[in-house]
């Protein structure tokens, strides 16, 4: 007989004769059993695949995602205003800021003032305080003379520590006499209605302040006010060969007499 009639089960193994192994058998070829972990996002089974949480902007719904997009394009198009209007300010003269210049004036100043120029800085060199002195009418019928009042050292004191001064205590005061000084001549005397104007706005001024100082507020009406500038030079550095002069230098107004719609407003 053949070899195979004599040993039929040769050729036969745990899972049957021959060329048939039994289904679900472990690396049967040619059958796919499927991943035996699944991998991710796949829950394996008849489970559903869990999506990605998403972050950020994509996290909101579309009405928010609308809304905050809208947002940062008013701030980067405010941003980028501001950088442009700062820029024409600092800039030297061109066609664009000479045909803008009420526009960016009128955004820069007082808020971002700068006393130098982008391309040619020029700090200031001197400190440049205002003073005040006031003649006073008592009930009695007396007039006193006061003494100078430092009106500058009350804005550095009101600034020094403090975070968030106001622009009052920083330009008010600077600025109206920057005005006075380009608007009067060598001997003080104002050059066109600019210059009368000028003289107004430093004498409100200084009335309101001097009716702050509780003193000069009890001993009677601001008649007249006379108010100076001292002007020192910054001290150069140790390493600097420049040679200034440390001795004060003073700019006296003449009295000016106080009207009667600023004595109501600063006086009394």
């Amino acid at each position: 007989m053949d070899a195979y009639d004599e040993e039929p089960e040769a050729l036969s193994g745990p899972d049957g004769p021959a060329g048939a192994r039994r289904a679900g058998g472990p690396g049967t070829p040619g059958e796919d059993t499927g991943p035996e972990n699944p991998g991710p996002g796949e829950t394996g089974g008849d489970g559903a695949a869990e999506p990605t949480p998403r972050a950020g902007l994509a996290a909101l719904s579309p009405r928010y995602r609308l809304v905050a997009g809208g947002a940062l394009a008013v701030v980067a198009a405010v941003a980028a205003v501001h950088l442009g209007m700062v820029f024409l300010s600092l800039a030297p003269a061109n066609t664009v800021s000479k045909r803008h210049v009420k526009a960016v004036e009128g955004w820069v100043y007082p808020e971002f003032e700068q006393n130098w120029k982008l391309f040619a800085p020029n700090p200031l060199q001197q400190n440049v305080a205002v003073q005040v002195r006031a003649q006073v009418r008592s009930e009695g019928g007396d007039l006193r003379t006061t003494g100078w009042t430092d009106l500058s050292a009350q804005d550095g004191a009101a600034i020094d520590g403090n975070l968030l001064p106001s622009h009052t205590q920083q330009n008010e005061l600077r600025r109206a006499w920057d005005f006075l000084g380009t608007t009067h001549g060598t001997d003080n005397r104002p050059v066109g209605v600019r210059g009368a104007l000028s003289e107004q706005y430093v004498r409100r001024i200084v009335v309101l302040r001097l009716r702050r100082d509780e003193d000069i507020d009890r001993a009677g009406t601001i008649e007249r006010v006379q108010v100076r500038s001292r002007t020192v030079n910054v001290t150069p550095p140790e390493w600097s060969r420049e040679k200034v002069s440390g001795d004060p230098a003073y700019r006296v107004l003449p009295w000016w007499t106080v009207t009667g719609d600023e004595t109501e407003a600063g006086a009394r």
